[in-house]
């Protein structure tokens, strides 16, 4: 057990800049104190004592804010940062080196005991603040959900989770989408990206289907050079798209 509390504290200390000694982190961290009572309750649940398994997460919940059920499985050097308002549940598991902010809940989605209810986190997930991860599934290693996303849906390794519904993120794509709308003077992005809005939805819609056009159209343009085919400069002035106007129509 003081091994295992001694890996705690290291990670605390490496992941956190705030912490400033071992003592602190041991004395002022929430997070760890519900480790510590967490491993007291899984252990009496194990054993079978269920309601002393109970009644000492009640006791952490109290004290810390943070309440985790006895009955979830939590690997070495899990971090919860913060930590007021995190929920874990009975059937959830919780993989090596994971972080969890404030607010946070891992749930379940089926009433039917016996079963799979809530989530797995695999090896060093991150799980922003606020964010709902719900139902029997597994966030592949390496993941990030991002803060207040509501994930009810696999996540796979080393991918980013966001919005609500939580969406997986296409790093290619996003990167091409930013691209675009940079070169072109659009400047809505900074105020509607990763956020569920449908206004924010089509503008991404006509952003990726400028940029798979705008690539079909160099393939064409080239194919015709190729050819012997000579372009004169009215091709290049024939686009009067406004980014100005669209900007203007979206603030």
């Amino acid at each position: 057990m003081f091994s295992r509390l001694r890996e705690d504290l290291a990670s605390v200390r490496e992941r956190d800049p705030a912490a400033r000694s071992t003592l602190e982190v041991l004395t002022c961290y929430p997070g760890i104190h519900a480790l510590m009572f967490h491993r007291l309750a899984h252990g009496a649940w194990r054993r079978g004592w269920f309601w002393l398994g109970r009644f000492v997460s009640h006791v952490g919940r109290l004290l810390t804010g943070i309440e985790i059920h006895p009955g979830a499985k939590i690997g070495r050097r899990v971090f919860i940062d913060h930590g007021m308002g995190v929920v874990i549940g009975e059937t959830a598991e919780i993989g090596d080196d994971c972080t969890i902010y404030q607010g946070v809940t891992l749930g379940g989605t089926s009433l039917y005991r016996g079963t799979k209810r809530h989530p797995t986190l695999g090896r060093g997930v991150v799980v922003g603040a606020g964010a709902k991860v719900l139902g029997g599934f597994t966030v592949g290693e390496g993941a990030k959900v991002g803060s207040n996303a509501v994930v009810v849906k696999p996540v796979p390794a080393g991918a980013t989770a966001v919005g609500n519904p939580a969406r997986i993120l296409d790093p290619e794509r996003d990167a091409a989408r930013e691209q675009k709308a940079e070169q072109i003077g659009f400047s809505a992005y900074g105020v509607t990206r990763d956020m569920d809005d449908p206004v924010a939805k089509a503008l991404h819609g006509l952003l990726d289907h400028s940029v798979e056009t705008d690539r079909r159209l160099q393939a064409i343009l080239a194919r015709l050079e190729a050819a012997g085919i000579k372009l004169d400069d009215t091709v290049a002035q024939s686009d009067h798209f406004d980014p100005g106007r669209l900007s203007r129509m979206v603030d």
